[in-house]
């Protein structure tokens, strides 16, 4: 913006928005409410989902925006991250790490009053996991959302959301280094090391096929410990599928030199984890209906 610009207060508010990541958010909201139902059996208290969500909610932006700090240099030489709002002066620096802090704070204290201590206590781990571990030193989205949501209705932690928090993680990689193919050259003018940096695309193919894999795999481990049924089986096994497809289809066209196109596993990705997840939620409802 200009210098002495003055920003109005619904720029400013979407300003605010933007920080927090929305995208990752939507993720948190795909999987979070599905893992409740999952571990309740059938439709949790709607109060207690509500609560869930607005804290896992609030967690997740604080996590982006102290990203969004912490990595604001190089936000300034990135062009994909060039309309952020460090980059483009809608925030000062000062703002968005009060608004981090502020946000992080009523997540803990949302969870820890109307949901468990428990979630609580997850909520500040994944926000330190993001921050310290992510930010500083992995450069890698991990979410941690599905834990909480196994958490908060069951008070205690047990395999089904273990299994599906496996699940994220190791999505995590063939989702994510698909895109640091496709901004190679941002990620290298700031002297990230990125695995598409690195190494070459051949290299970061067969890692997306391996991990596509064990992903999928992972997911079909929780067909006999969540006694998951045929709607969850066929989604897993179809979905899961296109995925693996779509990442030995990335592989084949590194190896052969042809002019890739990694958009296509990262955008198939995010389509896989949201039917996987919409399956978890709905299966266990079509069995109180049998």
């Amino acid at each position: 913006r200009r210098l002495g610009e003055r920003i109005g207060f619904a720029r400013k508010s979407k300003a605010y928005l933007a920080l927090t990541k929305p995208r990752v958010i939507e993720l948190l909201l795909v999987t979070t409410a599905p893992v409740m139902i999952l571990a309740q059996g059938g439709i949790p208290n709607l109060w207690l989902m509500l609560w869930t969500l607005v804290g896992g909610a609030l967690s997740a932006g604080s996590a982006g925006a102290f990203n969004c700090y912490i990595d604001r240099d190089m936000d300034r030489v990135m062009k994909r991250t060039s309309k952020r709002p460090l980059v483009t002066g809608e925030l000062t620096d000062r703002e968005a790490l009060a608004f981090a802090w502020a946000i992080g704070a009523a997540s803990i204290v949302v969870l820890g009053l109307l949901v468990n201590w428990l979630a609580a206590a997850l909520s500040l781990v994944a926000i330190l996991f993001y921050v310290l571990v992510y930010t500083l030193v992995l450069k890698r989205r991990t979410p941690q959302n599905i834990v909480w949501g196994g958490a908060a209705v069951t008070g205690s932690l047990s395999w089904a959301p273990v299994i599906l928090f496996g699940i994220v993680f190791l999505w995590t990689p063939p989702h994510y280094w698909p895109l640091s193919m496709r901004y190679r050259a941002d990620y290298a003018s700031v002297n990230v090391p990125m695995l598409a940096v690195v190494r070459g695309r051949t290299v970061v193919g067969l890692q997306v096929v391996l991990y596509a894999w064990a992903t999928v795999a992972c997911s079909l481990l929780l067909i006999p410990v969540a006694h998951m049924g045929i709607l969850y089986t066929v989604v897993a096994v179809l979905a899961g599928g296109w995925f693996v497809f779509e990442s030995h289809r990335l592989y084949s066209m590194a190896i052969r030199h042809d002019t890739v196109k990694p958009m296509r596993v990262f955008h198939s990705s995010i389509s896989y984890l949201t039917l996987l997840f919409l399956a978890v939620g709905i299966d266990p409802l079509l069995a109180l209906l049998r």
